[in-house]
């Protein structure tokens, strides 16, 4: 064989042997990348669905772009539901009002944030199967003159208040006959302040935030008027709480929902009891 003839063979064999290197180099990134992460959001600050800690306690997935770390119900929900769909789990920090437009933007996939699923959303967002069923409760000081409220009539001329844009503050606070409504507070923990300091008599919310704020407040009572005459008039779409992601997103609809399909009320309770052991100023 001439010496041309074995240079060319030479070169085609290191040709070949390039190919397969880089070939064998694409397919091992492909498999290292993965998934993108299910980024989710929430507000981080309304326990016992999620809140902000500073360390990695019990569990606690980081906060994107910050140094602390996110906890709660919601947050455990996310951790489940990223391992049902073999994703890695990013948590993305956002005010309440922010949350909706998040997802329609495509800044996040969804947000687990202790959602009520109501027709003004569903217009804007589409939402999972419910992941918690939350009843209605009010919130009163111990010594307060409505303490032993036994239905909404009871509570008449109170002044109250509740968290912006939920159904505690547009569909309930106008069921208590001749209240004084005060401006909604931006979140949960602000509407919490404002029943302690006094600016208020009572406030309106859901059942596992109220038993989490008797945690860490225990001069508030906790007044349940379900399953009574004299309870809130809400419709079960009010207080279904779900997973809202971008409309027409049904591949990842449709993943979440068979992930929540594996579990049972028992299941949700456990893990919103487990939320609330732990929560901040819960010791």
């Amino acid at each position: 064989m001439s010496l041309m003839k074995k240079f060319g063979i030479l070169v085609m064999i290191l040709a070949l042997s390039a190919m397969v290197f880089t070939a064998c180099g694409n397919g091992g990134e492909e498999e290292t990348d993965g998934a993108a992460p299910l980024k989710v959001a929430m507000e981080c600050g309304y326990a016992p669905y999620n809140w902000t800690q500073p360390t990695d306690e019990n569990g606690a997935v980081p906060i994107s772009g910050g140094s602390d770390y996110a906890y709660g119900y919601d947050v455990m929900m996310a951790q489940y539901i990223a391992k049902e769909l073999g994703r890695d789990l990013e948590i993305v920090k956002l005010d309440w009002d922010s949350l909706v437009p998040a997802v329609q933007s495509g800044q996040v996939d969804c947000v687990i944030a202790g959602q009520s699923i109501t027709a003004e959303r569903m217009e804007m967002v589409d939402f999972s199967e419910p992941y918690y069923y939350a009843s209605i409760v009010t919130l009163a000081k111990k010594d307060g003159k409505y303490a032993n409220a036994a239905s909404v009539a009871d509570l008449e001329g109170a002044t109250c208040t509740s968290q912006l844009n939920t159904v505690w503050y547009d569909v309930c606070l106008p069921q208590i006959p001749k209240a004084k409504i005060l401006p909604a507070q931006e979140s949960a923990p602000a509407m919490l302040v404002s029943l302690n300091s006094g600016t208020c008599d009572l406030v309106v919310t859901d059942m596992p935030t109220a038993m989490a704020a008797c945690v860490a407040y225990p001069d508030f009572v906790l007044l349940d008027f379900s399953n009574t005459e004299g309870a809130f008039e809400v419709s079960d779409e009010e207080i279904n709480i779900g997973i809202s992601m971008k409309k027409g997103n049904t591949e990842l609809k449709d993943a979440i929902n068979a992930a929540l399909a594996k579990l049972t009320v028992e299941d949700y309770e456990k893990m919103m009891q487990d939320a609330i052991a732990v929560q901040p100023l819960s010791e």
